[in-house]
């Protein structure tokens, strides 16, 4: 499965890669990006129709399909201006830096040295840019603010290895918990920050985002040791599924398309009138009964049966509240 974001990046990847090699086979071109060769043939197809804000259909990205069809070969032409340096007016270079600052109040102290280096580096180019930029105040909202200081604070439990009592908001049950847990870090994952920890509660491993946590208190007892856990690698995203979750089966509306690109969708199959049916994995019933409410008509859930009554259930009873 390769959704818009993936598609993009590639996108963005694909055409100084094929410049640096004057041309490249498909096949070539697939194992390098880990994707099928159909797939990158859709890139290109995509591609054919970009180029820099402004131009006609003469100036844009021009991808030898005779070539790529006859030959399996990969050429493109009239894209130079990508591999020129980036230059900057002094408004876009000062707007940069001042992105980059906010960037570095909100980071994780692993990234702000990485912030810190390209700051230095921009601020030494920008000249008048760096002194307007200095000028701009960054204030971070309320409750960003907030965050920032629980992941300090958490943080300091993670060091010292001490018990955290929390106060925390679970979204499916529309209730606030309190539950004494075991940090091991304090880690952000697609756009958001979170506990790390062993919960007592739960008596297993959780992640707790912090913007949902109403109050942590850093206790004076030391973490128990569990044999074999381990902070979590979220590279692959926040669900990892198991294999032991549940597998459904949707069908989706062309409407409902972008499903596939919020969840972690296992596989999927195009249908006819621009529709898909995908498969994926939940871990919790009502996350995915919440689903298929927002999306109504343009969804339908056809497997496992037993769940998809109890869906139709809820709607039922969902539209006898609306009369």
């Amino acid at each position: 499965m390769s959704g818009a974001r993936e598609q993009v990046s590639r996108l963005l990847a694909l055409v100084p890669y094929i410049q640096a090699r004057s041309e490249v086979s498909l096949e070539q071109a697939a194992t390098d990006f880990g994707v099928r060769p159909e797939q990158i043939a859709k890139d290109l197809n995509v591609l054919w129709f970009c180029g820099l804000p402004g131009l006609g259909m003469g100036d844009l990205i021009d991808v030898d399909m005779e070539a790529l069809e006859g030959e399996g070969v990969i050429r493109v032409s009239n894209a130079d201006y990508l591999s020129r340096p980036l230059r900057l007016d002094s408004s876009e270079a000062s707007a940069l830096i001042v992105a980059l600052r906010a960037l570095r109040e909100g980071s994780d102290d692993d990234v702000r040295p990485i912030v810190d280096r390209t700051l230095r580096k921009l601020e030494a180019a920008a000249g008048d840019g760096a002194a307007l930029a200095a000028q701009v105040e960054i204030r971070l909202p309320e409750q960003q603010s907030r965050v920032d200081e629980l992941r300090e604070r958490l943080t300091g439990a993670v060091t010292a290895k001490r018990q955290v009592k929390l106060d925390y908001y679970v979204p499916t049950r529309d209730e606030s918990t309190a539950r004494v847990v075991d940090p091991l870090r304090v880690v952000s994952a697609d756009g958001n920050t979170y506990l790390d920890a062993y919960c007592h509660l739960a008596e297993d491993q959780r992640l707790f985002r912090l913007d949902r946590i109403s109050s942590a208190q850093v206790l004076d007892s030391p973490v128990d040791r569990h044999a074999g856990l381990q902070p979590r690698d979220l590279a692959a995203g926040i669900f990892q599924p198991s294999g032991e979750e549940l597998l459904v089966t949707l069908r989706l509306d062309r409407s409902a398309r972008w499903v596939a690109e919020y969840y972690p969708v296992e596989r999927s199959r195009d249908e006819r009138g621009g529709g898909l049916t995908v498969w994926l994995r939940i871990g919790d019933p009502a996350l995915l009964t919440r689903l298929m409410l927002r999306l109504g008509a343009s969804a339908e859930l056809l497997e496992p049966a037993g769940l998809a009554e109890e869906v139709r259930t809820v709607a039922r009873q969902a539209l006898r509240n609306y009369g």
